[in-house]
């Protein structure tokens, strides 16, 4: 099992700059994708940023430019740095870990976190 814990929600205003983390802990694989997916109310959970335990990035082009996504595999956590909010940001926000075993793809879930654009 994994565990996933975020932090870094909040309420800020339009313009402004957030940093979310999530801390990964449990039986992690060495190869893995760990990423932030957001929900707002009344819409379906999307993906808005992935890295890969290589490092490679993946960005919803609504916040390519603004988020910036990174990782410590030492510490195994992820972190989502968000510049320029947008009322349109505004959604839960949750962490997610996938790795895979004998072919299947084993998906994690972190508790989430509110994170809200507003002035």
């Amino acid at each position: 099992q994994v565990q996933l814990v975020e932090s870094g929600g909040g309420l800020v205003q339009p313009g402004g700059s957030l940093r979310l983390s999530c801390a990964a802990s449990g039986s992690i694989f060495s190869i893995n994708t760990m990423g932030w997916y957001r929900q707002a109310p009344g819409k379906q959970r999307e993906l808005v940023a992935a890295i890969t335990s290589g490092g490679s990035t993946n960005y919803a082009d609504s916040v390519k430019g603004r988020f910036t996504i990174s990782r410590d595999n030492a510490k195994n956590t992820v972190y989502l740095q968000m510049n320029s909010l947008k009322p349109e940001d505004t959604a839960v926000y949750y962490c997610n870990l996938d790795q895979w075993r004998h072919g299947a793809r084993l998906s994690f879930w972190g508790q989430g976190t509110q994170v809200t654009v507003s002035s």
